[in-house]
């Protein structure tokens, strides 16, 4: 097999959100193929690579685009949204063919770019230089506008224009990769593009994450003692996340810590009348872009009486350090935490499933359709908060009926204190996860696709 010169776009890169996670497996694995693997990305975080800043969704022209593409014509009329589209694909499309030439990139690897539409003139500019440079390319999709309702909100026909031939874009020399059967079938639905399902996978082969010198003082850097409970959340902070699931649950384990103080923790450290019951976000609010989730997520816990912890600025994809602070990696957190809560509504997979999984955490999870449909029959043993939402409450948060909490809440407080039971949970998902979700299930594919 002849090396390649591989290029992987993305909005960004080196960060702990799950496409960027998956982008370093992919890169991972195809140097192991012998590949050389060129990132490009409109933010680079800790990662190695070259820098388009015009690529970044997070930029204010690009957010009012793509605002102004799904959601509502409010910046421009139809003729100045066309003219500010054509300018931002214009400045993308020179500098995206400065890098394909620059470093000879024989494969081009898009990731979300051609599906979930944060930047609709990357869209069109990574697929016109494509076209111009006649390159093969694959097409990774983890999601799709549609799966946020973006497409009953197309605002115009330059828009719609836009969904039709860019999102993703039809071509003899594009194959297309998404990561969950349900998706699958609603691509081809859809545009009648046929695609592989490859899965989201982890490297369990890695050695186990552990307390060592580095991350000793882990607890004490974010305030916890010792004998606190930690639940973690380690998602991003947004909306589809169902974080006030998690608010709820450990409300209710703190309702009946009378069960921690008569039997201790499932590792042999007491719990005492000083000890805390902390939900600890780990994930970035960046993505929140109003910052009304996080608020609402605020007034909630405040209301129940509930401590929350968010730790954005003290994790990061890897360890290092910043204004005189060690920065910890997102395994770090997972090191020293009793519980993983992941009530997500929605998940194109599920990256943080597979995380808690490995770190040999018994999950607290909302049975979110693609676990429905992809995950729940390989006999994972989880915590369920159950499939259905209830109704929301008056800030419009999700809630799920009461009895399901305090049900929930029964079998957390059983693994946290019952280490025979807890270690049968962690250690069966932990073989079901080596079985199905290794690193080989992504070698496997990529060899079939790059001969």
């Amino acid at each position: 097999m002849k090396s390649k010169n591989i290029g992987i776009f993305h909005y960004q890169v080196g960060h702990t959100d799950g496409v960027s996670l998956e982008i370093e497996k992919w890169q991972r694995v195809f140097e192991e193929m012998g590949h050389r693997v060129y990132l490009c990305a409109g933010d680079l975080g800790s990662a190695k690579g070259t820098l388009i800043p015009e690529m970044y969704h997070h930029r204010p022209e690009v957010e009012r685009l793509s605002h102004n593409t799904f959601k509502e014509l409010c910046d421009f009329d139809e003729a100045g949204f066309q003219v500010e589209l054509k300018q931002q694909v214009k400045v993308l499309t020179e500098k995206l063919r400065a890098f394909l030439v620059e470093q000879e990139i024989d494969l081009i690897v898009a990731q979300n770019i051609w599906c979930v539409g944060k930047s609709p003139s990357l869209a069109i500019a990574l697929e016109n230089i494509r076209r111009e440079l006649n390159l093969p390319a694959i097409a990774h999709h983890h999601d799709f506008y549609w799966e946020r309702g973006d497409d009953k909100t197309l605002t115009c026909t330059a828009a719609i224009e836009v969904a039709k031939n860019y999102l993703p874009p039809i071509d003899a020399n594009i194959r297309h990769v998404v990561i969950n059967s349900l998706a699958q079938a609603e691509l081809m639905k859809r545009k009648g593009v046929k695609a592989r399902a490859v899965p989201n996978i982890f490297d369990f082969e890695a050695p186990s994450w552990e307390k060592d010198e580095y991350n000793r003082e882990f607890r004490a850097a974010i305030g916890l003692q010792e004998n606190d409970l930690l639940i973690l959340q380690a998602t991003r902070i947004v909306p589809r996340k169902g974080i006030e699931l998690a608010i709820d649950v450990t409300r209710e384990i703190a309702i009946q810590r009378h069960k921690l103080d008569e039997n201790g923790l499932f590792d042999g450290r007491p719990f005492s009348q000083d000890s805390r019951i902390v939900l600890v976000l780990a994930g970035y609010a960046r993505d929140d872009e109003t910052g009304v989730y996080v608020r609402k997520l605020k007034e909630k816990a405040l209301t129940e009486g509930v401590e929350l912890l968010f730790i954005e600025e003290r994790i990061a994809s890897e360890r290092g350090s910043t204004n005189a602070h060690k920065i910890y990696s997102l395994w770090d957190a997972y090191v020293f935490s009793d519980l993983v809560t992941y009530p997500s509504l929605w998940e194109g997979w599920g990256n943080q499933f597979l995380e808690a999984v490995r770190a040999e955490l018994p999950i607290v999870l909302f049975e979110y359709p693609v676990y429905r449909a992809d995950i729940r029959d390989k006999g994972f043993e989880v915590i369920s908060l159950g499939a259905e939402v209830a109704g929301h409450d008056s800030a419009g948060l999700v809630q799920v009926q009461e009895a399901i909490i305090q049900r929930t809440a029964d079998e957390a407080l059983s693994v946290l204190t019952d280490s025979v039971m807890r270690q049968r949970m962690v250690k069966k998902n932990l073989a079901l996860g080596q079985h199905y979700y290794s690193m080989n299930t992504l070698r496997n594919f990529l060899e079939e696709e790059i001969e």
